[in-house]
Order: C-alpha cells, then sequence, then structure tokens
C-alpha cells in the first residue's frame, strides 16, 4: 500500500481493493448504484459543526502528550515541532527498499532480509536473572522466614538447613517459571512469521513515525522504560513486541497471566521475553499470604528494571470484555514504583500505549458476557484460534505510543501538592441520594484528609499515590486508542439508527462524525471514502447487520441484528468511540435530571426552560462519580467540577446551550458566547497548587442559566448522547429494582449469577429498552458501585464475600431514593 494514501481525505488503496471483496461477499453493488444522497442534514454536521467549519480536513491531531502539570519537564522531552507531522506508517508493508538490497531477489527475499537486518543480540538482555535474584537479602530473608515457619500454627519451629534447603528449591523451581530466558534468534524467525501471519489477516498495521521516533529518543537515556498497553485482545503480547523489533528497539519483558502457562506455547512466549506471574500475587493455594513468591517477584523486577531493561505491562490485568478500558489493577506497577524507591534504578520512563482493532481476533467475547464460565487456554484452542484467523481478516490495527514521562518526576510532582483524602463513593453520592439523610457531606469526607508527609513508607499516601499513577496512565492510553470503522458504524446503528436507516444516510452520519472525533483531538485508525470505508465496516461486523435492498432508488436498507449475541457485539466495538463523547452524553443524562427535577418540584416563579449552570454541573458531577467504574472520566489531577463546567463550556459553543441574561431572556448565541467569556475566568483544565480543596470549583462563580436549543437537529443530538448511556443507565437500574426483593445474607457470586439471570431475562422477554444491558460486565460494575456507596454491606468468609444489606438502605424508601436517582438521567 503507498504510504502517501494515509493522509486524510485521500482515499486509502486497501480499501479500495477490499470494497469490492466486500461486495461480492455480502452485496454487489457500485457506488453509482447508492443513489444521490439524502436531502435531510446529517446528524452530526448540523448540530455541532457549524461553528468550526474551519477545522475540517485539517491534519490529523497528535496523541498522547503527557500531563503538563504532572509532568511538565517530561512533555518538553522527546518531542519538537516536526514529530506530529512524520505521518504514519504501515508496519507490515516491506518490501526491498526496507533492506539493504536491490535486484529481483532481494524482492522476493525481503522479508527474510529485513528480520535479519533487525539489531538484536544476547548482550541486551538480562544476564545471571535467577542467580541474582535467589542471592537477593529480600529473598534470602524470606527463605529463611518460610523455613522458619512452624508447621503447627502456635508452636515454636526451629530453623532446620533441611527445611531451608527445601524452600530453596521451591523458590528456584518459581523462578524457573517467572524468568524468561530471551532467544535473539527465535525473535528473529517469530518476526518473519509474525511478518507473515499479520499480512495474512491484517490489511495493515499503522503507527505514527513520530510517537517511535519519541520512544527511541528514551531508549537513549539509558533508562528502564515500561509500556503499558490497554488490553483488548491476545495478539496484544505479540503486537509489542513486533513492532519494537522491526524499528531496532529492544524487546521488552512481558508480564503475563499463568493461565498462559502452556506447555509448548509457555516455552516460546518466554524465549520471546514472557514471563508468567499468578493472577492474584499475595494468594497461596492455601489461601495465605505467599511472602516468599511476593519477595522473588519484586526482586525479580528490581533486578530486571537495575539491568535497564524494557516492560510491558497490562494494567488492566486481563482482557476488556466490554471494549471500554477496565480498572487499573496496580500491583505489578506498586513493585516498579517501590523498585525507584529503593535505588534500584536512578529513573523509570512510562509509556502509555493504545490498540485499537476493526476486529479483534477473538471476534467477540459473547459467551462470557452471557455469564458461561471462561474456557481455560490451552495448546488446542490456540491452534485453532490459528487456523480459525488464517481464513477470516480482521481489517486494520492501529498501536499509538504515547509520550514518555518520567516516574521520578510524576512522585516528585506528587508530592510538592496537598494531599487531600480520597474522596469514597459513599462520600460523594448518598448526600445526593439521601439528601434527607444525617449529614455526611462531601466537605467532611475532604476534611479527613490523609497523613500530612510525603514519605513513600506512609501506606495511605503510597497507596493514593499508586492508584493516582495508574488512573493516569490508563486515561493517557485510553485517550490515545484511535477510533477505528467499525466502532463508528457499530455506534451508529446502535444509537443512531436502531431501526435501520438508508446506506447512504449512515455514510453521511459516518463522515460527519468522523469530522467530529477529529474535532476533540481523537485520531481516526482508518482513511479514505466513506464509502468504501462503511462497506468495510459492515463486511467486518458480519451477522451483526443485516442488509435489505430497498424498492426506492435501488437503495440498500442497513439494519442491525437483533438477537443478543449481535447487540452484546455491536456493543463492544461501539464502546471504541464512547470515550469521544462520554463528558458531553453525562451532561446531556444531567440535562434530563434537572429538567425532570424541575418539573416535579415547580420552578419557583422561574422560567420553566431555564435551567441553572450550578444544578446542571453538580448534577453532572454526581453522574461522573456513579460511573466511575466505567469510565475514567477525567486525570486525578483535574477537578470533577470543573470537567464537567468545560463540558458544560463545549455546548454553549455548539449552540446547543444557550446562555440567558440576567433577566432571563434569550440573547443572540454570539453574545452570549461573549458574555459567558466574561463571566468566568481564563478556564483552568488543572487543579493549582493554590486552589482550595475545600471548595468545589465554580461554587463563588455568579450562577447563570442556561436555555436548551429547541432546533430538531439540536434536539436529536442531545437524544443521541442520551442514548450513548442509555444500556449503563437501566442494567443500574434494574439492578435497583433487583435489590428490593433482595433476601440476604447471600455469596456475592452467587448474587451476581442471579442479577444476571434476572437481566437477560429482561431481554429475552423484550422488556428491556437495550439488550445490551444485559452484559455480564454492567452486572459486575453495578454490584461493585452498590457496595462502594453502602447498598450492601460485606464480610468476608473463607475466599468469598458475603453482602447484605446495609443499615441505610434498609427502609424500602432508600432504596427507592436510589431508583429514582438513577432513573432521573434515563429517557426511554
Amino acid at each position: 500500500m503507498d504510504e502517501t494514501a494515509l493522509s486524510l481525505g485521500t482515499i486509502d488503496v486497501s480499501y479500495v481493493s477490499t470494497s469490492a471483496e466486500c461486495s461480492i461477499g455480502r452485496c454487489k453493488h457500485s457506488n453509482e448504484e447508492w443513489g444521490e444522497c439524502n436531502s435531510r442534514p446529517p446528524l452530526f454536521r448540523s448540530a455541532t459543526l457549524k461553528w468550526k467549519e474551519t477545522l475540517l480536513s485539517r491534519k490529523r491531531p497528535f496523541v498522547g502528550r503527557c500531563c503538563y502539570v504532572c509532568t511538565p519537564q517530561s512533555r518538553d522531552n522527546f518531542f519538537n515541532s516536526s514529530i506530529p507531522s512524520l505521518g504514519l506508517r504501515n508496519v507490515i508493508y516491506i518490501n526491498e527498499t526496507h533492506t539493504r538490497y536491490r535486484g529481483w531477489l532481494a524482492r522476493r527475499l525481503c522479508y527474510v532480509l529485513f528480520v535479519q537486518e533487525r539489531d538484536v543480540h544476547k548482550g541486551m538482555f538480562a544476564k545471571n536473572l535467577t542467580e541474582n535474584v535467589l542471592n537477593n537479602s529480600r529473598v534470602q530473608k524470606a527463605i529463611v522466614d518460610e523455613a522458619s515457619e512452624p508447621s503447627v500454627p502456635g508452636s515454636f519451629a526451629q530453623m532446620d538447613p533441611k527445611a531451608v534447603n527445601k524452600v530453596k528449591k521451591k523458590a528456584r523451581k518459581i523462578l524457573q517459571e517467572m524468568v524468561a530466558n530471551v532467544s535473539p534468534a527465535l525473535i528473529r524467525l517469530t518476526g518473519w512469521v509474525l511478518l507473515k501471519l499479520f499480512n495474512s489477516f491484517f490489511w495493515n498495521i499503522q503507527i505514527h513515525r513520530g510517537q517511535i521516533e519519541m520512544v527511541k529518543a528514551a531508549t537513549e537515556m539509558n533508562l528502564p522504560l515500561i509500556f503499558l498497553p490497554v488490553h483488548k485482545s491476545h495478539i496484544d503480547y505479540l503486537l509489542l513486541t513486533f513492532i519494537l523489533f522491526c524499528h531496532n528497539i529492544k524487546a521488552p519483558y512481558i508480564a503475563a497471566g499463568n493461565n498462559l502457562n502452556i506447555p509448548i506455547f509457555s516455552t516460546l512466549i518466554r524465549k520471546l521475553g514472557g514471563f508468567f506471574i499468578r493472577r492474584k500475587l499475595d494468594q497461596s493455594p492455601d489461601g495465605r499470604k505467599d511472602f516468599l513468591y511476593r519477595a522473588l517477584l519484586y526482586v525479580h523486577i528490581e533486578e530486571l528494571l537495575r539491568q535497564q531493561q524494557f516492560l510491558e505491562i497490562f494494567l488492566e490485568g486481563t482482557r476488556s470484555r466490554s471494549g471500554k478500558t477496565s480498572s487499573a489493577r496496580a500491583g505489578l506497577l506498586s513493585v516498579v514504583v517501590d523498585a525507584l524507591f529503593s535505588n534500584a534504578t536512578p529513573d523509570v520512563l512510562i509509556i502509555p500505549v493504545g490498540i485499537s482493532y476493526d476486529r479483534i481476533i477473538e471476534g467477540h467475547y459473547n459467551s462470557e458476557q452471557l455469564g458461561k464460565p471462561k474456557k481455560n487456554e490451552s495448546l488446542w484452542s490456540i491452534a485453532r484460534g490459528v487456523f480459525r484467523m488464517l481464513r477470516k481478516n480482521y481489517g486494520c490495527v492501529r498501536v499509538d505510543f504515547a509520550q514518555p514521562f518520567s516516574l521520578k518526576e510524576y512522585v516528585n510532582s506528587q508530592s510538592q501538592k496537598p494531599v487531600p483524602a480520597p474522596l469514597s463513593l459513599e462520600q460523594a453520592l448518598l448526600p445526593a441520594i439521601l439528601p434527607s439523610r444525617p449529614n455526611d457531606t462531601v466537605d467532611e469526607g475532604r476534611e479527613a484528609s490523609l497523613p500530612n508527609t510525603r514519605d513513600i513508607t506512609s501506606e495511605p499516601y503510597r497507596r493514593e499515590l499508586i492508584a493516582n499513577l495508574a488512573e493516569h496512565i490508563l486515561f493517557t492510553a485510553n485517550k490515545s486508542c484511535a477510533v477505528m470503522s467499525t466502532h463508528i458504524v457499530a455506534c451508529l446503528l446502535l444509537y443512531r439508527h436502531r431501526q435501520g436507516t438508508d446506506l447512504s444516510r449512515l455514510v453521511e452520519d459516518f463522515f460527519s462524525m468522523k469530522e467530529e472525533v477529529l474535532a476533540r483531538d481523537f485520531d481516526l485508525g482508518f482513511s479514505g471514502n466513506s464509502d468504501d470505508v462503511v462497506m468495510h465496516a459492515i463486511h467486518l461486523l458480519g451477522n451483526c447487520v443485516n442488509i435489505t435492498n430497498t424498492s426506492r432508488n435501488n437503495e440498500f436498507f442497513i439494519t442491525p441484528s437483533t438477537t443478543i449475541p449481535a447487540v452484546f457485539e455491536l456493543n463492544f466495538y461501539s464502546n471504541g468511540v464512547l470515550h469521544v463523547f462520554i463528558k458531553e452524553a453525562i451532561i446531556a443524562c444531567s440535562l434530563r435530571a434537572v429538567q425532570s427535577k424541575r418539573y416535579r418540584n415547580g420552578t419557583n416563579g422561574a422560567s420553566p426552560s431555564l435551567i441553572s449552570q450550578e444544578h446542571l454541573v453538580r448534577k453532572a458531577a454526581s453522574l461522573c462519580y456513579l460511573l466511575s467504574n466505567e469510565f475514567t472520566i477525567s486525570l486525578p489531577c483535574q477537578v470533577i467540577y470543573q470537567v464537567c463546567h468545560e463540558s458544560v463550556e463545549r455546548l454553549i459553543q455548539y449552540g446547543i446551550l444557550l446562555v440567558a441574561e440576567d433577566d432571563q431572556e434569550d440573547v443572540s448565541p454570539s453574545l452570549t458566547e461573549q458574555q459567558w467569556d466574561k463571566k468566568l475566568p481564563e478556564p483552568l483544565t488543572w487543579r493549582s497548587d493554590e486552589e482550595d480543596e475545600d471548595s468545589d470549583f465554580g461554587e463563588e462563580q455568579r450562577d447563570c442559566y442556561l436555555k436548551v436549543s429547541q432546533s430538531q437537529e439540536h434536539q436529536q443530538y442531545i437524544t443521541f448522547l442520551q442514548r450513548l448511556l442509555g444500556p449503563l443507565l437501566e442494567a443500574y437500574s434494574s439492578a435497583v429494582i433487583f435489590v428490593h426483593n433482595f433476601s440476604g445474607p447471600v455469596s456475592e457470586s452467587e448474587y451476581i449469577q442471579k442479577l444476571h439471570r434476572h437481566l437477560i431475562s429482561r431481554t429475552e422477554k423484550n422488556v428491556a429498552v437495550y439488550a445490551e444491558s444485559a452484559t455480564y460486565s454492567h452486572v459486575k460494575n453495578a454490584v461493585k458501585v452498590f457496595k462502594e456507596i453502602g447498598v450492601f454491606s460485606q464480610t468476608k468468609q473463607c475466599r468469598d464475600t458475603i453482602l447484605e444489606l446495609s443499615t441505610t438502605f434498609l427502609p424500602q424508601r432508600n432504596r427507592q431514593k436510589l431508583l429514582e436517582f438513577i432513573m432521573s438521567f434515563m429517557v426511554l
């Protein structure tokens, strides 16, 4: 594929060639047969783009810059003004120009020549890992402690040399599983194999040259690099190593779950830099904390960092089953932070990585979303998966490396800031849900601050630091993820054209939504003519999309399939674009909540069409807290109220919200925007050190009133935004209704299964408005939120958690108030 075809507005050759393939397989249809474009205005262009026509057809945004509040020095490093203009490259497009040779033979052997010229040798990788770890004083102490542990609790035990030797053998056996033995020859061979395989089932794998240049500059600092990608597919493990190998960057050591420790396959993974760790670090088979394993893992990571090796860690812990970024599990990240403070290395460079697929090689996770247990990986299942992949094409892949930042700089910047106590969901939401409850307000929660210390040995400060760091990384990685064509088409079919639409109208809305994504500084993982790209996406979505031919202008009519597995799959891919519109969707749902409350309680003499901006922001902030387990809505260094204020400002810029004058009469939009700029100070996206943590942003500003534009296009856009959160809100509200019949105590796992069966039953009976509300991930997150806001009290019993209704929500009226709170945001 000609790489010049990757710029916006040009036709990507891969799509042109494939559109014909799509036509043969699904519907024989040429561009001329699609008919003229529908005369109705496309939703997104008319709703939001009129105010910024000059932004259309601009260059791609450069994503992944690091935070200029937490890491200002890193933001200036590795970056210059020419970096964004370097453009994209298809990594799997290799020909003779990528080698030192020319001619017919070079063209035939270009893959072999390319991998042979890559710079990979044994001296790059760690040496004597096993012995260095075993000889470490911390491991020696853990061995002695375990050998001295009495076999009978309460009795005394003396150190027995035989017991020490037995524990040493156990430690060496653990390290055999944990330590990778990298083979440069196998990396080269695997590089050649992956070039062949990736070219057979991917159309392209795009990376940004400027991002790779930043990573290369980081490697010259002689510091360990930590790559932290989002986790969507098993292919993630190989993808990063392959891309780095192609650019002469040392392969990272990859932390993989021990579920992949399969005969033969595990040997291959270790030779490529993978090492296996337990899914639960601190749990031994008998349920007690395994201090020996913890010490071995800690020292192993420390030794890798000491030898300036690169690491690849998946913060989410497991592949996302929902298509959204999951919550962080910061166990290994905490080991890296501890290693930094133990002076194992002078610094560590952190690189978040976004990965986007047109279609994941697993296809979907419907069986697990339907509540079926996850199947264990096996050599046979891997072999079947490879053969299945070779028979299909999975479209395009986009990998984005965010700007590297210094972990030491991040930690130092946090130590110079105020240390407010982490705000629990119970403190944040209960005052909004139960306003008549005895006052335990947000301010009181904030007053109970963390100990006034910046010492990493302070456990509360350390935990908060690591949690914020993990959230920072995941937010950046998620924001770096490019939006793929399948994401946009699935989103439009589910939340704009659920009853179906003409193909020409779908193409129009696709083009407009693509421009909207770019205007919000998110990048796209595709290019080319919208007609071809839409056909490409429809082809990849397969049986999830139905195509019928209508008699009117011989137009094709596109409808999403209504079967539960198909809707679940469409929802998975639709969630790939949700992070682009999430803040506006929260404001749109909060508009609904504020308006419904005004109509219920009366307007106290004010115009019923006017909305208090302060009430709207507070309502939006409460919804942000409610959905905090579903999305990372803002960075930890941002104030959630300010984020909501800025989202309201964006809707004002679009003309969807209009600011009323003091006399509560309408003013022209242009005057409104001028007055709005005068009412608020220069917008501060980030929390400043001098900001009063006890007061919410905007509280001291004079409140103003807003009106919702009544134009048809704006109303349609608001409805679209509200529908984006419809499945989540329906899942949560259905879970609250299920709580009304709660009979406890009950184990958490059993309760989740019962709730999931209830939601699936609602969907099968066509009671549910959104079939995708019944996914297993929604059920788990709903129960997690209910525990955190205090609906359930929980006690540990063996390895299970027992749930009971808390005293706060024992009264039926309080559960009813929770239901009313959630349903106030919903538009049915």
